[in-house]
C-alpha cells in the first residue's frame, strides 16, 4: 500500500470510528432526553446503534484497505461480542467494560512485545515512518502507558459516575486520543530518518 493511500484509509477509518461514537452518543441523548428513558436502558438501546455502526466500521475498513488491520478488527469484533452480550442480559455494564478490556489487551499486546525484542508500534503507526529502533521503543512504552490510563479511567469513571457522565468520558478520551497523537509529533519528526517528515499518526485506538 502507497504512503498516500495508507494515509488516506487511516484518516477514512478515523472518520469511520468517529462517526459510530457520534451515532452511539447521539442515540443515548435521544433516548435520555427526549424519551425519557432511564440511564441503563437508554444505554442498552443505543448498543443497538453501536454495533451496527462498528459493523459499518468493518465493512468500510476492508472496502479501504482490501484487509482487515488488527487494531481496527478486535475494536470492531469488541463492539459486537460486547454489544451483543449488552442486549442479550440487558446489562450495560458489559458495554462499559469493553473499553477497560481492549485497552488492558493493546497495553499487554505492546508491553509483550516489546519484552519479545519487537517494535510493535511499527505496526501500529505504518512502516512508512522510517525511525531508528530505539525511537520505536519509546513510542512503544508511550502507547502502552497510554492505553494502560485509558483501561483504568474507564473502570474509575463507570463503576462511580452515572450512564450520563460515562458517555461524556468516552467522548473525552476520542478527544485525548487526538491530542496524544499530536503530542508525538515533535517526537518523530526529531528521530525521523527521512527529509519528507512523519506521516500524521493516527490516534490510538482506544476502544471507543
Amino acid at each position: 500500500m502507497s504512503d498516500a493511500t495508507q494515509k488516506r484509509s487511516g484518516w477514512v477509518r478515523q472518520a469511520v470510528d468517529f462517526g459510530a461514537l457520534v451515532a452511539f452518543a447521539g442515540t443515548f441523548a435521544f433516548l435520555r432526553v427526549v424519551r425519557k428513558l432511564e440511564g441503563d436502558e437508554a444505554l442498552v438501546q443505543a448498543t443497538w446503534v453501536l454495533m451496527g455502526a462498528s459493523a459499518v466500521a468493518l465493512v468500510v475498513g476492508w472496502l479501504v484497505e482490501k484487509r482487515l488491520a488488527w487494531m481496527p478488527a478486535l475494536t470492531g469484533g469488541a463492539a459486537l461480542v460486547f454489544g451483543g452480550l449488552t442486549v442479550l442480559f440487558h446489562d450495560p455494564s458489559i458495554i462499559k467494560m469493553k473499553v477497560t478490556v481492549l485497552n488492558a489487551v493493546f497495553a499487554a499486546v505492546l508491553f509483550g512485545s516489546l519484552a519479545l525484542g519487537r517494535n510493535p508500534a511499527k505496526a501500529l503507526l505504518g512502516e512508512s515512518i522510517d525511525m531508528p529502533d530505539q525511537a520505536w521503543r519509546v513510542l512503544t512504552i508511550r502507547y502502552g502507558l497510554f492505553f494502560v490510563a485509558c483501561a483504568v479511567a474507564n473502570e474509575v469513571i463507570w463503576r462511580t459516575q452515572s450512564n450520563d457522565v460515562w458517555m461524556w468520558f468516552k467522548g473525552g478520551l476520542f478527544a485525548a486520543s487526538l491530542v496524544f497523537a499530536v503530542a508525538n509529533v515533535p517526537f518523530m519528526m526529531k528521530h525521523m530518518r527521512d527529509k519528507d517528515g512523519p506521516a500524521m499518526p493516527e490516534p490510538p485506538d482506544t476502544g471507543l
